[in-house]
């Protein structure tokens, strides 16, 4: 049989895999760039009480549909079917680029028409993240796999950091419509390079889309999303709205796996579930997300406010935390590629991550950006052990024909886990902020009017020291509650089984080859 080096060795992987990071960084940096130009497009447009939606309708689109790419991919070949999601996005960035000009109503339709349009560019960004998991999936055998991890730790860190540095100089120097142009160029080159460079094995499958399974799906997400948007935002957590969408979700759910167990080729396999791996790290998935997407939401918030940094700055204060992300990374991929052993790295990572947690509930109006920093590199060390290896131990608990199921569930859980994390942790700031000194000068209707940025600068004495202290308060409050949504990562991490990693990519091809001839078919061919 031939050597798992076989499949990756070539310089022709290298290339493939150089389209794949450049759509995942246009998946990543988008939102990034979007929300700096946010502020400047509600000023031009007006509906500032609709703003909102631009965020949720791009979040919806990419939430309901991240698990049907990934079983699309497995049904019909995923180079056909992550181009598309590709070109979906591109499709969707130049809409809401072109949003309020005039081509498809007027200046008073802009907001709508912007709305709209984050729609069908979440639609398409849904596929590009789990696309290219499940490519590297099909290229990659899971023991090699790790030493690819470095690669998309780095991309990680490059649109956390450039995001709002090129946001800030779009919004700065071009029209905000550039923060959705600026996709076209990149889409474009991952496009000419992934059609032109990648050729995946093709292997034997059913064609037959559960729709039933994927519109309750759909609708199940949506109410999700919406709750957790909504909820003590828009309407009360027991008001009518929330809780009829709450029970939406319920009935469509237990409606979808009604479903899914009775239909030949479910959208999501509930029989992968049966794994015990592969529960585990969708739980672990779902935490993760929460804790670290929900209170990292208010790091940027922290600097800008009680550290005194600006937007673009603060995008350069994230450094420590990426530095710590990406160094581990890269030293856990080659690790498990050296050794196959994974294991110990979840419960490291999880306990990593209480500790910075842990320590970041301990900033305040006194902290330093040096002390702030170390804080964050723990927990950058803790999601280096974490991030990529969660996506590996899933994708070798599946069998190759259902990878992107596999992959699409991973990426599912831990985007709703975010959405709940950044909810619930809105909430609690926002009541923590209420009950604080700093209060009255939030408050809507209070004699602060809603402080600002600006507003806040031109504080003095005791007033600036009653508002930087309830503030910073209200944000280590938050990190002190991640800490206990962190705990349970290590404990459900030490009972994941160390299943040996698979040195190849066990499928029988379309064409019947054996398996060893399909490999060496691969790794001869111009992938």
């Amino acid at each position: 049989m031939s050597q798992p080096a076989q499949t990756t060795a070539g310089p022709n992987v290298r290339v493939v895999l150089s389209g794949l990071m450049i759509a995942m960084l246009l998946a990543m940096l988008d939102n990034m760039i979007v929300s700096t130009a946010l502020p400047r497009i509600v000023f031009e447009f007006g509906g500032a009480n609709h703003f909102t939606w631009v965020v949720t309708a791009y979040v919806l689109g990419t939430t309901v549909s991240t698990p049907i790419w990934g079983k699309l991919g497995d049904l019909y070949g995923r180079k056909a079917v992550f181009l598309t999601s590709v070109v979906v996005f591109l499709v969707g960035s130049a809409l809401c680029g072109m949003a309020g000009s005039g081509v498809f109503g007027g200046a008073d339709t802009g907001m709508t028409e912007l709305i709209v349009f984050r729609a069908v560019q979440g639609l398409g960004a849904g596929g590009l993240m789990v696309g290219v998991m499940a490519i590297i999936g099909d290229l990659v055998p899971p023991r090699e796999r790790g030493r690819y991890q470095g690669m998309i730790a780095g991309v990680m860190a490059i649109a956390m950091v450039a995001g709002p540095l090129v946001g800030g100089f779009i919004t700065d120097h071009l029209s905000w419509r550039w923060a959705f142009y600026v996709n076209l160029p990149l889409g474009g080159v991952a496009l000419l390079v992934l059609a032109t460079t990648m050729h995946l094995p093709k292997y034997r499958t059913e064609h037959k889309i559960d729709w039933l399974g994927a519109a309750l799906l759909s609708v199940g997400i949506t109410a999700i999303v919406l709750v957790t948007t909504w909820g003590g935002n828009e309407y009360r957590w027991a008001s009518p709205q929330i809780v009829g969408l709450a029970a939406l979700a319920l009935v469509a759910l237990v409606v979808f796996a009604f479903v899914e167990r009775r239909v030949p080729e479910p959208i999501l396999p509930l029989s992968l579930f049966a794994n015990r791996n592969f529960a585990l790290i969708s739980v672990i998935g779902f935490l993760l997300g929460f804790a670290m997407f929900g209170a990292m939401n208010f790091l940027p918030l922290y600097q800008q406010t009680v550290q005194g940094a600006s937007a673009t700055n603060s995008g350069l204060l994230l450094l420590p935390l990426m530095f710590g992300m990406l160094v581990v990374s890269l030293a856990v991929g080659r690790t498990i590629t050296k050794t196959g052993r994974y294991r110990v790295f979840p419960i490291v990572g999880g306990v990593a991550m209480i500790a910075g947690m842990g320590l970041l509930s301990r900033l305040d109006v006194d902290t330093g950006k040096v002390e702030s920093s170390l804080y964050m590199i723990v927990l950058g060390v803790g999601m280096g052990f974490l991030m990529q290896t969660s996506m590996l131990i899933a994708q070798n608990s599946v069998e190759q024909k259902d990878l992107g199921a596999a992959s699409g569930a991973a990426t599912f859980f831990r985007s709703i886990g975010g959405s709940f994390g950044v909810s619930l942790f809105g909430a609690i700031f926002a009541h923590r902020l209420a009950d604080s000194a700093a209060g009255p000068a939030f408050a809507d209707g209070g004699g602060g009017g809603g402080l600002d940025l600006e507003t806040l600068k031109q504080l003095t004495g005791p007033a600036r020291d009653a508002v930087l202290g309830g503030l910073s308060d209200a944000i280590s409050h938050v990190f002190g509650w991640a800490v206990l949504f962190t705990v349970a990562v290590p404990v459900l991490a030490w009972f994941i089984k160390e299943v040996p990693l698979r040195a190849t990519n066990q499928a029988r091809p379309v064409d019947g080859t054996p398996q060893d001839e399909a490999e060496a078919a691969l790794g001869k061919a111009p992938v």
